[in-house]
């Protein structure tokens, strides 16, 4: 090969290799940045076709006729839905749900809204009327901004949410755990408002984020609790497993509530991507990208004594999971329950997408919930 000829094959593959690694890293972006902004798959943008006082009519689809409640969110505006109106007339492209309340903004006709598993906004006082503190958690990078509502129980209950959402998700409970008279801390954790920055701005799936839970358990701990159960969503849930595993506080844990955990990490992943419409040929390079920016393990399933090792767990841990979920798969969840069926209860919850299983069927979930906590308490 003469060598000019060599230096532009040269040239080339470098160029090329430069150009893979950016696109590798621009799709990576979107998917260890989730935010509530973006949405998840099977997520789709609804119009409201027209409303009064206590109904609402969207388009129609899989999502908007979802069973259950949820949250309506928008451009400034977020309300709350319940259950299809089955029987009110309606177009062949439209459905009715009722209208519970507008939280914030105002609803109108023409607006573009998404479902989420998120009812409130604010903090426990304004949402809900409940007394609570703003604390503030000494954590690995900073301080970590948390809601402490108190009880006289001796067992506590730290709540953490997961991908695309913030401490207002687990507020969906927090009426059932305060009617209980059980201590809550809501947490924030690195990324989010208000709390620190990680170190490279990017979400690492519960890998680091579970320090500040860990942190968490400390804060609790030192502030009177005898027993903590660690309630978790999604990426929340695998940082409690995480905590549960490495924690040095690990035999104050007397539970652990999981919600949609993310146990598959490389499915979670493909779906991220695929939400964030990236191109199918770039989704292989997003995932290697992903794994080398933040560290990821590179394969199915978590290392022991992580998050999947089944034989790490040593405490009652409840989980709520369906098939329904498109962002972590609930294959995982049953392969954990059935790995250890006298620690692990699995409650399927269908029709539910990720991190809504209370929203499909709040009063199946909270009975499960309420045998559950029982002995814990």
């Amino acid at each position: 090969m003469r060598p000019v000829t060599a230096a532009a094959a040269v040239t080339t593959l470098l160029g090329l290799g430069a150009a893979t690694y950016a696109a590798g890293r621009y799709a990576s972006d979107s998917v260890l940045r989730p935010s509530p902004d973006r949405p998840f798959p099977g997520d789709p943008r609804l119009t409201v076709h027209a409303l009064d006082a206590d109904r609402v009519t969207l388009t129609r689809s899989l999502a908007s006729g979802r069973p259950g409640t949820y949250g309506l969110r928008g451009d400034g505006v977020h309300a709350v839905v319940g259950p299809v109106l089955e029987e009110v007339t309606r177009s062949a492209d439209t459905l009715v749900r009722r209208l519970e309340r507008v939280v914030h903004g105002v609803l109108e006709p023409g607006a573009r809204v998404r479902l989420t598993p998120q009812l409130h906004v604010g903090d426990p006082a304004t949402a809900l009327g409940i007394d609570s503190a703003d604390v503030s958690i000494p954590g690995e990078l900073g301080p970590l901004p948390a809601w402490s509502v108190q009880g006289p129980r001796e067992t506590w209950v730290i709540a953490v949410h997961g991908l695309g959402a913030t401490r207002e998700h687990p507020m969906n409970l927090l009426p059932f755990l305060h009617r209980r008279r059980i201590p809550v801390l809501g947490l924030g954790y690195r990324g989010d408002p208000d709390a620190p920055r990680p170190p490279d701005g990017l979400g690492h799936l519960g890998d680091t984020e579970w320090r500040d839970l860990d942190a968490a358990l400390r804060f609790a701990v030192a502030g009177g609790a005898r027993r903590v159960v660690l309630y978790g969503w999604s990426t929340g849930a695998t940082m409690a497993l995480h905590t549960a595993a490495d924690s040095a506080l690990r035999d104050r844990i007397s539970g652990l509530v999981l919600d949609s955990p993310v146990l598959d990490k490389d499915a979670t992943l493909r779906a991220l991507a695929a939400a964030r419409r990236t191109p199918a040929a770039l989704v292989p390079l997003a995932l290697r990208a992903a794994r080398g920016r933040a560290g990821l393990y590179d394969g199915r399933e978590l290392p022991a004594p992580a998050a999947a090792d089944a034989d790490a767990l040593r405490v009652p841990t409840l989980i709520f999971h369906g098939p329904d979920d498109a962002v972590a798969p609930w294959a995982a969840s049953r392969e954990l329950a059935a790995h250890r069926p006298g620690l692990v209860s699995l409650i399927t919850v269908p029709g539910a997408p990720h991190a809504a299983m209370w929203n499909a069927d709040p009063a199946r979930y909270e009975e499960a919930l309420r045998r559950f906590l029982t002995p814990l308490m």
